[in-house]
């Protein structure tokens, strides 16, 4: 018999949760961060270097995937697990938002979404019923519902029609994805920045039941102020008992304002973006190696660290091969980011545990505050 999909929330610090979610392919500690493998991928990065860093999950791209290889290739190669070699579990997007974001000649129905392929125009249908089909034939452990996302800003009657629309496609992406033990199907709350929007959608998620909610429709132009001002009441509108998923964020910064606010899971390409193009995430903030003055510095990126890039590499050396541009800068510097995601998921679970979350808060915004310090 397959192992059931379980959430557990074993400490609680103000409104920051930490817990388990059990899958048949592994448990993900909460809160988790999930790298993203949007290609069936991490760039720039092994399989066993991003299990490494410590991530328990990845995300893959459900819209990107259906285009290339196609989910029916993957298929007939054992599934998406087999094909990158990641045996842990993976959570799927639905498609919605890049179809948003990169389809061409877009054309929203009631049925789904009619567009082009920005890869090759080729002409497409995505619907509540084809995406689940996709997700299953990927065999993605955790499953997002089909939903419609616009872009903020936007005025009260598209976000109110847009999330009455997902909540419809919602109710369909649960009757298409049937019984299948040891995956999960999360709903996705919308409404905007709406209030009371929020909460209808939250009730309609309720009503229908799912395994999982994800707060969706954020972090998609509105800010960081107006993102805080919506997770203070959002989450709390979804089941206590279930997993609570923000998706597409993002910046340190963002994530522990999340994790504050009751936030469970999130992912972002941020770490892996920003490796690739020089920008470094450490525990005092961002900087640029491709800077001059990395050019002579003997130290690690950051002293505290114990990824490979910080205990095998200097900033000199690290700032030579970006502007060399030698494929391990790639390599180092998303590794580094991704580990340094890892290791603030790992301190807030810890601070969670021992109820110290707003003295772990107090010194991440000490530390970024004091900067990078130059050298001596």
């Amino acid at each position: 018999m397959t192992a059931p999909f379980s959430f557990s929330l074993n400490a609680t610090s103000g409104r920051a949760r930490a817990g388990v979610i059990r899958t048949p392919r592994g448990d993900i500690r909460t809160p988790a961060f999930m790298p993203v493998g949007t290609a069936a991928t991490v760039k720039a990065m092994l399989p066993e270097s991003v299990a490494a860093t410590g991530a328990d999950i990845l995300l893959g791209n459900t819209y990107h995937l259906m285009l290339r290889p196609t989910a029916e290739r993957i298929d007939r190669l054992g599934g998406l697990h087999r094909f990158m070699n990641w045996q842990g579990p993976i959570l799927t997007d639905s498609g919605g938002f890049q179809v948003m974001s990169l389809a061409e000649l877009r054309k929203l129905t009631e049925d789904g979404v009619q567009f082009r392929s920005h890869i090759d125009g080729s002409k497409h249908m995505l619907s509540p019923e084809r995406s689940m089909e996709i997700q299953r034939l990927l065999g993605s452990d955790i499953v997002m519902c089909f939903d419609e996302c616009p872009a903020l800003p936007a005025d009260r009657t598209r976000i109110a029609e847009s999330m009455e629309l997902s909540m419809r496609w919602a109710r369909r992406s649960r009757e298409a994805f049937g019984d299948r033990p040891g995956h999960a199907l999360f709903g996705i709350q919308q409404g905007g920045l709406e209030r009371d929007l929020r909460g209808q959608s939250a009730e309609a998620l309720r009503e229908i039941g799912f395994e999982g909610y994800a707060v969706g429709g954020l972090a998609v132009g509105e800010g960081q102020a107006a993102m805080f001002d919506c997770l203070d009441y959002a989450p709390d509108m979804l089941p206590q008992d279930k997993p609570r998923y923000l998706m597409g964020v993002g910046k340190p910064d963002d994530i522990v304002g999340a994790v504050k606010r009751g936030i469970d899971m999130m992912d972002c390409v941020l770490p892996s973006r920003s490796g690739r193009t020089g920008q470094v995430w450490t525990r005092r903030g961002q900087l640029n190696i491709k800077n001059a003055r990395h050019a002579d510095d003997p130290r690690p990126l950051d002293e505290a660290c114990t990824c490979p890039a910080c205990t095998g590499y200097s900033r000199a050396y690290l700032h030579h091969v970006f502007r060399s541009q030698e494929i391990i800068s790639s390599m180092l510097l998303t590794w580094h980011n991704l580990h340094y995601y890892q290791e603030l998921m790992a301190e807030m679970r810890a601070a969670i545990a021992a109820d110290d979350f707003a003295g772990f808060e107090t010194r991440f915004h000490r530390d970024r505050a004091g900067g990078d310090v130059e050298p001596l």
